[in-house]
């Protein structure tokens, strides 16, 4: 990206007296992506790609161009200009510090020196590994990313960052003629291709096929409430959906969120802390500075069941009178939004027997088949992949087919053990139709008088 700084340093020089505010972002990317289904490729995609987005401030609103092509890097100068000049708005932008730095993902075998054969061999392990008595259907897709970025603006900033993200994910269902049950799961994270190299692909697939095999014998969901546990990936999804983005700025500020003027108020109970890290290495959703330039820390949102922090860009933070979160998100041709990045409850001292061990009748839930939140309202339901009676403190009957329904504050006031075993898992985000790679997770939690339902 060095041969790019003078031409972008030339264009803020010449832009900056006629703006309040501009920045460049930069960058090039080599994309694989592959889908597999029963067995069969069915695309692949593979392709390095280029762009640069000019962002202006003028009289409170912003001019936004995109380009493919460096060579019309003045039109497209030009087109964010006129854009900003010919509208009026209410934008201003949180301080931030002036920072120089160049950042790179340590990486142990890079993703160029695998070949799609081998990547696909892989998939078609874990494939076969899935396909197990009774699965009758599996996809697998893979993807791999390689990005450097280049981010510089008017106030002296300038920052390089290359960043490599893969990840691996698998579908398999079940059938005994009668009904049909599904078992998912994913791996990946922010390094190189060992993230998969080094692991164990037979018992990966075989474990999800597994999964959905077990819940055609499992039994409906009863509904009711109890006491429950939800893994850690169930947590992630609750801590995710109902928490975090109901503390993101935008949202706040368009009155669409159950916790706006809440901050410093008591949300949930005092053993509950919850944090949203982009700083986090081992996190899916990693980024050392957002894409305005902000550099990244552990975020503390809920402290001992307080609310105590939201999610920012610089333009929601200067509106709320708070800094910038860094979490300010978006691919380079899109508009940035608030985001999350890798969102977490932070475990207890609880082992996971000592979770179970006083639940006379009670359930346990297992995974994540998605599921919905209203934010402005303040209501979640979340569907479990599985589920499990809790009787006299042991595991017992399978369940199938299991939702977890409730209110955000109720739900986060009812959580009265947490476990000692935090695990995060990767995904994707969506919000206004961008996608973001984030991870969630937490460890095991027991929540009280929980709302359960059967699907079925």
């Amino acid at each position: 990206m060095e041969e790019y700084i003078n031409l972008f340093e030339n264009i803020i020089a010449k832009t900056s007296p006629q703006v309040d505010y501009m920045d460049i972002r930069c960058g090039i990317g080599n994309n694989t992506s592959i889908l597999m289904k029963d067995g069969n490729l069915d695309e692949i995609n593979t392709g390095m790609s280029l762009g640069t987005r000019i962002r202006v401030l003028n009289n409170g609103a912003w001019g936004f161009a995109y380009t493919t092509d460096l060579s019309k890097i003045d039109e497209t100068t030009e087109t964010a200009l006129k854009l900003s000049k010919s509208l009026k708005g209410d934008v201003s932008l949180s301080e931030n510090d002036i920072i120089k730095d160049k950042v790179e993902v340590e990486v142990k075998i890079p993703f160029k020196d695998i070949s799609v054969e081998e990547k696909t061999n892989i998939m078609k392990e874990a494939n076969d590994s899935a396909n197990i008595d009774k699965v009758n259907s599996t996809t697998v897709s893979y993807s791999d990313s390689e990005v450097k970025e280049l981010f510089m603006n008017n106030e002296g900033s300038e920052i390089q960052v290359k960043t490599s993200r893969v990840r691996m994910a698998l579908n398999a269902s079940a059938t005994d003629g009668n009904l049909i049950q599904f078992g998912h799961g994913s791996l990946g994270g922010v390094k190189g291709f060992e993230l998969i190299a080094n692991r164990d692909i037979e018992e990966f697939g075989r474990k999800i096929g597994e999964k959905a095999v077990r819940l055609l014998d499992a039994k409906p969901a009863p509904s009711g409430k109890f006491p429950v546990i939800a893994d850690q990936e169930l947590t992630g999804v609750l801590v995710h959906e109902a928490l975090g983005h109901a503390v993101e700025g935008d949202l706040i500020l368009q009155n669409d969120s159950i916790l706006k003027d809440k901050l410093g108020e008591t949300i949930a109970s005092d053993i509950v802390n919850i944090f949203d890290d982009a700083s986090l290495k081992e996190g899916f959703g990693y980024y050392p500075y957002d894409v305005e330039g902000v550099k990244t820390k552990p975020n503390q949102l809920i402290k001992d069941g307080k609310l105590v922090s939201l999610l920012n860009s610089r333009s929601t933070a200067s509106k709320l009178n708070m800094k910038s979160s860094g979490n300010a998100r978006s691919l380079i041709a899109d508009q940035p939004i608030v985001r999350m990045s890798n969102t977490y409850m932070q475990p207890g001292d609880n082992s996971f027997e000592e979770l179970f061990e006083d639940i006379d009748n009670g359930i346990y839930l297992k995974g994540s088949r998605g599921g919905q939140v209203d934010t402005g309202k303040g209501v979640f339901q979340f569907n479990a992949a599985e589920g499990y009676l809790i009787e006299h403190g042991e595991i017992t009957t399978p369940l199938r087919d299991v939702s977890l329904s409730g209110n955000i504050l109720e739900t986060l006031k009812n959580v009265d053990a947490i476990g000692n075993d935090l695990k995060l898992g990767p995904g994707f985000c969506g919000k206004d139709g961008q996608i973001a790679p984030v991870s969630d997770g937490g460890p095991h939690t027991r929540i009280l008088n929980a709302l359960v339902g059967g699907m079925g």
